[in-house]
């Protein structure tokens, strides 16, 4: 609804005169933004996290009725693309994230004086701008596990060539040590939606366009392919530029407005389905974070395909080798698959989300249960992959005893949620990972998944894959540079879309 008030006053502000004090559009109004990239590191990569949560409207319904909010956050240290803005008059200029899974543009203060972090960056100096509005309302931004904090204040704020009036931004008086020692950037520009935004402030997009800054509702990226090209990439605000792509690009809704998120189809390893996300999952285009992130029932199977490094874990192991004849049985009687676990007596829940599941643990109930070595929650996650992982086994007619084999060798590659997973940089023999989007093949071959990085003056390969689970019934992708640097994208505001196209 808020997008739609703010389109229409648009378009009754074309047809009157605008009454700021200057106007900054361009002549084509449009605003080319030269993105930077650095090489990333292992220290990067290992510090590197994404997390979200899942908060429930009321813990009693079951799924089908449960109303979801998802909460996305990040700590950007494996962030690779930056460019430079400007705040103030005449402006102060910092290193910031152009990032389209958050909202809020935020630097570090003069007056965050407590945190180490603050003294290694550009710091916004109030007093020293001619434009400087105070409004001093208290600002908490979700940041990793965390967050950051400061203080509302509005000034105007330079992108390119252009300046937007009187922007809230906030001034960050507190960072804390964990992330910012080694980040090589000031702060974040959120390019999501105001629904997302702290204390719902209007995001430098909306003013972008509400200011007549730029006249279409779209933005665009691109992500330079080559590693040695100076520029490391192009936002183009307001306009998109046919020499980044090829090919047409394939629209599609987007979902939800808090987030740029729209719904992918299947996930295919090689030629083969992993079956999971044919109904359909829900992806984030999130264009401050490196890697593309998935469940870890997918995941496991790309590691394993890829031969990544994964953990053994000795609870999926155990769950197999206990109950793995069980559930092959159940699943050739025909039994719902969803069923199987809670039937043989793993989890709680009999085919509807129950949230004790996620949350609470409880206490074993069956003498082989109780010799387990984790809480019942974690022994069902395994269970039921473990279930799927036999399902996408027996519908390609694999025999038992291929299927036990390959599920003892997913359990002995379960891809680490606080790591990254190395890889042979011999990347030819490996597979191509296809998204499906809008019924359309989305593939990443094998030099646009391997993610190199430097370690003591050598490179060494990674899983561009990384796993994150949110929801047992709800599985969320996030599509972050990974995937951005093979499509061109195309964030289409004004009619809620987002396009994909072969980056050129």
């Amino acid at each position: 609804m808020k997008i739609k008030v703010l389109l229409a006053a648009l378009l009754i502000w074309n047809l009157c005169t605008s009454s700021f004090g200057f106007n900054n559009a361009s002549a084509n109004n449009t605003i080319r933004i030269g993105l930077k990239r650095r090489t990333l590191d292992i220290h990067s990569i290992k510090a590197a996290r994404i997390y979200a949560k899942h908060h429930h409207k009321d813990l009693n319904m079951n799924l089908g009725a449960l109303r979801d909010e998802i909460v996305y956050v990040k700590n950007y240290m494996d962030v690779q693309y930056f460019a430079e803005i400007g705040i103030g008059s005449p402006p102060q200029h910092f290193a910031v994230v152009f990032d389209t899974a958050s909202s809020n543009l935020w630097v570090p203060s003069s007056k965050c004086i407590f945190s180490i972090a603050c003294y290694l960056r550009s710091k916004y100096r109030s007093r020293l701008s001619t434009t400087y509005t105070k409004i001093g309302n208290p600002s908490k931004i979700p940041f990793g596990t965390r967050s950051v904090r400061g203080l509302f204040s509005q000034d105007n704020v330079k992108v390119g060539s252009s300046v937007i009036n009187q922007q809230v931004f906030t001034e960050v008086t507190r960072e804390g040590f964990f992330t910012f020692l080694s980040a090589r950037y000031d702060g974040v520009l959120g390019l999501g939606f105001q629904d997302v935004a702290a204390e719902r402030v209007t995001p430098v997009w909306y003013n972008m366009l509400l200011q007549r800054i730029v006249t279409q509702p779209i933005f665009s990226l691109w992500l330079n392919r080559d590693p040695k090209s100076r520029l490391g990439g192009e936002i183009l605000f307001g306009g998109v530029d046919s020499t980044h792509f090829r090919g047409q690009h394939t629209y599609v809704p987007v979902a939800q407005n808090g987030y740029w998120e729209i719904e992918i189809g299947d996930v295919v390893i090689g030629n083969n389905s992993t079956g999971l996300c044919k109904g359909g999952c829900p992806a984030i285009v999130d264009t401050g974070t490196s890697f593309l992130a998935g469940p870890t029932t997918i995941l496991t199977q790309i590691n394993h395909a890829i031969g990544a490094e994964g953990f053994v874990s000795k609870e999926c192991k155990t769950v197999f080798s206990n109950y793995g004849n069980m559930i092959w049985e159940n699943l050739v009687s025909g039994l719902q698959p969803e069923r199987i676990c809670h039937r043989i007596g793993i989890c709680t829940h009999n085919g509807t989300f129950d949230v004790s599941h996620v949350e609470e643990k409880m206490v074993a109930r069956s003498s082989k249960l109780e010799k387990l070595p984790n809480d019942e929650s974690g022994l069902c996650s395994f269970c039921e992959m473990t279930v799927f992982w036999m399902q996408v086994e027996l519908r390609k007619e694999t025999t038992k005893e291929k299927t036990f084999e390959y599920v003892n060798q997913l359990c002995e590659k379960l891809p680490d949620p606080q790591g990254k997973s190395y890889i042979n940089c011999d990347v030819f023999s490996l597979p191509h990972i296809t998204i499906t989007i809008g019924n359309k093949p989305f593939p990443l071959s094998p030099d646009q998944y391997v993610i190199r990085v430097e370690d003591n003056h050598d490179t060494r390969c990674l899983s561009g894959f990384t796993a994150l689970d949110v929801h047992p019934r709800r599985p969320l992708w996030v599509l972050g540079d990974v995937f951005l640097r093979a499509y061109h994208t195309v964030f289409d505001f004004g009619n809620l879309q987002l396009g994909f196209a072969e980056s050129a």
